[in-house]
């Protein structure tokens, strides 16, 4: 090669250089990874989470009980059986503190303040991380809800699919339940009374709590007797400050969270850098609705009104470093196990996820 060839084509190389962008200005590289929640944990749906690219998952220990086996020894067989799979068992829930309504809970005495009853499920809360952090589990999912899940009458989707809907403005009360009137200072102190003793524990053994909000946020006053304080974004915020704690944040449903908002696709973005900055967020139900706070339906999340392709470059811009999951899909005659819904969710997840990591 000729010295003046030479020079010209290291010029080159060297302005290449100078023109391709500093990572140091990029933003920084996506940590999520594709996750879900669907049980049970048995090595055919495992196989299932596998073929549609699942990396981590929160698992089901196999028992009908709420209380179940919650033991070293089994929480250890279900990890090895995810990972035999090539699947992380990154979480698991509480088995006792669920989105289930009361009335149908057979355990519930935290939320209800019962003693002694309330204290023995705080300290089989506290063995259940315990054993979590002994067989190598991370997280522990949670709810700290009494009303479960409320929605009024599904309404109609694309190819004959039915959409979860909530309006307000449609909704009966009926009759208190068995928990009777619950102000939000009563629900503040139960609140508090759990993580003032459980967030220590956490701590402890270095496992991350994960809390869902409440599902949808009601009026002030309540619904059914009952105070719903997370259900705004202020109550969530409250909630994460009770206790401060590398160990304790949200599991941050992005439907129920767009379900708090007058205005989803803007303001989506605001909470996910608030509590994502804070480094709160330790696990994203990854869902999307039409509407606002007291009425809306969800949907697919390619139909909603958020953008969920900024979302996912949101979450990336705040380093979320966890699972991403689909959740509450739209349901249709033909796909009874929700299996259609959820292959779509994965796909639609790890693709966004490699777009913004591209």
């Amino acid at each position: 090669m000729k010295r003046r060839q030479f020079f010209s084509i290291a010029t080159l190389g060297s302005a290449a250089l100078a023109a391709r962008p500093s990572r140091a200005n990029q933003a920084p590289t996506a940590r999520m990874r594709l996750g879900t929640q669907r049980g049970p944990t048995t090595d055919a749906m495992l196989s299932y989470f596998a073929r549609h690219g699942v990396e981590g998952i929160c698992g089901y220990p196999p028992s009908e009980d709420e209380g179940g086996d919650w033991s070293l020894e089994l929480l250890s067989r279900l990890r090895e059986q995810c990972e035999a799979h090539g699947i992380a068992l990154d979480m698991v829930q509480f088995p006792f503190m669920s989105s289930s309504y009361v009335d149908r809970a057979r355990r519930r005495a935290i939320m209800l303040g019962d003693e002694p009853d309330r204290q023995r499920e705080v300290d089989e809360a506290g063995a259940i991380i315990a054993n979590c952090a002994a067989a190598g589990i991370p997280a522990v999912k949670y709810n700290l809800s009494m009303l479960g899940v409320l929605r009024t009458d599904p309404t109609p989707g694309r190819g004959g699919s039915s959409y979860s809907t909530w309006r307000l403005a449609d909704a009966t009360e009926g009759p208190l339940t068995r928990a009777g009137r619950v102000s939000a200072d009563a629900m503040w102190e139960r609140i508090t009374y759990f993580l003032e003793q459980i967030v220590p524990v956490a701590e402890e053994h270095r496992v991350r709590l994960a809390c869902h909000p409440h599902d949808p946020g009601v009026p002030p006053a309540g619904f059914r007797g009952i105070a719903r304080v997370l259900g705004t974004v202020d109550g969530l915020k409250r909630f994460v400050a009770i206790r401060e704690s590398p160990y304790h944040g949200l599991n941050l449903c992005l439907g129920t969270t767009a379900e708090m908002l007058r205005n989803p696709a803007e303001g989506i973005h605001d909470v996910i850098r608030y509590f994502g900055e804070r480094k709160k967020i330790f696990n994203i139900h990854f869902r999307n609705i039409v509407g606002r706070r007291d009425d809306f339906q969800e949907v697919f999340p390619d139909e909603g009104d958020m953008n969920m392709v900024e979302v996912m470059r949101t979450l990336q811009a705040v380093d979320y470093p966890y699972l991403v999951m689909p959740d509450h899909l739209p349901r249709h005659d033909d796909d009874p196990g929700g299996r259609q819904a959820f292959a779509f969710g994965y796909g639609y997840i790890k693709a966004l996820i490699q777009a913004v990591n591209a």
